[in-house]
């Protein structure tokens, strides 16, 4: 069967039609009156073919998503069930040692103590959780309850973290954790008990608006923060890294004694050093480059952090604020210039009011503490050492050296968070040097 195309031309030859007119013509066809010609088809089969695409793209999509929601909840299942026999283990080693242990406290006893965790009762906030003050009943006494929140996956590792590494360690340098709680209807509410800290945070009275602090009880808190490292670094069995000293987490009681607090991100040092997947966690503009290279917190690390709070004291200046330049290099281009002292001691100080070779000397083991070689950095040791004057103080380069690592991430700028202060800000750690 043949078909005409589409458009066709159809006419009559001249020497047919010179003398006749045409009144009229018609075509018929015997064709289908529903024929589609074969662009149509061409067309809807295209049509199938994308629709029947995206079906199965759709599908796809749905079962990846499936499968991505299972493998998700079975982390997080093995997540609770690992975190279950965790706290189910501390729970077992607490209560062989009756004399030692941390007392556990029911989550009624604390919401009462708390006035059910009201605002009035608060103290603070941090990433994982809130602080409340709180009054024992029945002991008379005035202690500091740390909630975690309840979202918090995060806030509950450090949880388990601070009961296990805190456990058993007492030294007059240290917060002491009184106690803890697990319970509630829903088995989701984590609390630690703490010694209250009438005084506060260093970073409160640095940096907010608590009145500043004298040189002697700034000296003093150096020295006290130094004496608790040492008992973490050297004077334990199973020596720890804190990985997270700075100032806020510097308490101060009535007599202004300077105690190391939130053990969240400690770790045994021989149980860092084995970590094969070790997470990046601190803080910025306290944190050594180092460790930001290799993610591998370690003593020389908690020193670096040591000597960031160091020129923090004496300068009563941020590590890192909107300026453009850093304290540390701040501090190092003075040294350069040999006004050390003069251009970084806080202005709140009077010079009437300090002892000179007090401020050179933590102005100096600071520095020294900072070094961005790891190596060069000296043990806690040999900064209390220099703090009592039994030691002389170190020769450093006029010049801030760079690491002696290949990673340029921590070099140029850093944008640091403070989340217990709900601001961000730009810090420069080590710019480069023409």
């Amino acid at each position: 069967m043949e078909i005409l195309p589409e458009k066709v031309t159809i006419g009559f030859s001249a020497a047919l039609v010179e003398d006749l007119s045409i009144e009229f013509w018609e075509f018929s066809s015997n064709l289908d009156g529903n024929y589609e010609n074969d662009n149509e088809k061409s067309t809807d089969m295209n049509l199938l073919a994308v629709l029947i695409a995206w079906v199965g793209v759709f599908v796809i999509a749905i079962i990846s998503i499936i499968i991505i929601s299972l493998i998700r909840k079975k982390k997080k299942d093995d997540y609770e069930e690992h975190g279950a026999m965790k706290l189910a283990s501390i729970y077992s080693d607490l209560n062989k040692e009756e004399a030692l242990k941390p007392r556990r406290f029911s989550y009624t006893y604390l919401a009462m103590a708390t006035d059910n965790f009201a605002k009035k009762r608060k103290l603070g906030e941090g990433g994982f959780g809130e602080v409340f003050e709180a009054r024992l009943p029945g002991a008379n006494k005035t202690v500091a309850v740390k909630k975690i929140f309840k979202s918090s996956r995060q806030g509950k590792r450090e949880y388990i973290s601070e009961v296990k590494i805190i456990n058993g360690m007492k030294h007059k340098n240290l917060v002491q954790l009184i106690g803890w709680c697990h319970e509630s209807s829903d088995d989701s509410e984590f609390l630690l008990v703490y010694e209250f800290m009438p005084n506060g945070t260093l970073h409160s009275h640095l940096f907010g608006d608590r009145p500043p602090l004298s040189w002697p009880i700034r000296y003093k808190i150096s020295l006290g923060l130094a004496s608790a490292l040492l008992y973490l670094h050297e004077e334990r069995e199973n020596s720890v890294v804190h990985r997270d000293i700075k100032s806020s987490n510097v308490l101060l009681d009535s007599d202004f004694t300077a105690k190391l607090s939130d053990f969240g991100l400690a770790r045994l040092a021989k149980h860092e050093l084995n970590s094969k997947r070790p997470k990046l966690v601190g803080t910025f503009g306290y944190m050594a480059p180092e460790y930001i290279s290799s993610r591998q917190a370690s003593k020389e690390s908690d020193i670096f952090s040591y000597g960031v709070v160091l020129l923090e004291i004496v300068s009563g200046k941020k590590c890192c604020d909107h300026s453009g330049k850093g304290l540390i290099e701040l501090a190092w281009d003075a040294y350069g210039r040999g006004e050390l002292v003069k251009a970084i001691l806080d202005k709140k100080l009077g010079v009437e009011f300090v002892e000179e070779r007090e401020v050179e000397r933590l102005s100096m083991v600071g520095l020294w503490c900072v070094h961005p070689d790891s190596t060069q950095r000296p043990s806690i040791k040999q900064v209390i050492q220099v703090l009592s004057f039994q030691e002389a103080m170190p020769n450093l380069p006029l010049e801030m050296p760079l690491p002696t690592f290949n990673h340029a991430s921590w070099v140029y700028k850093l944008n640091v968070a403070y989340p217990e202060e709900n601001l961000s800000m730009t810090c420069n750690l080590n710019p480069l040097r023409s």
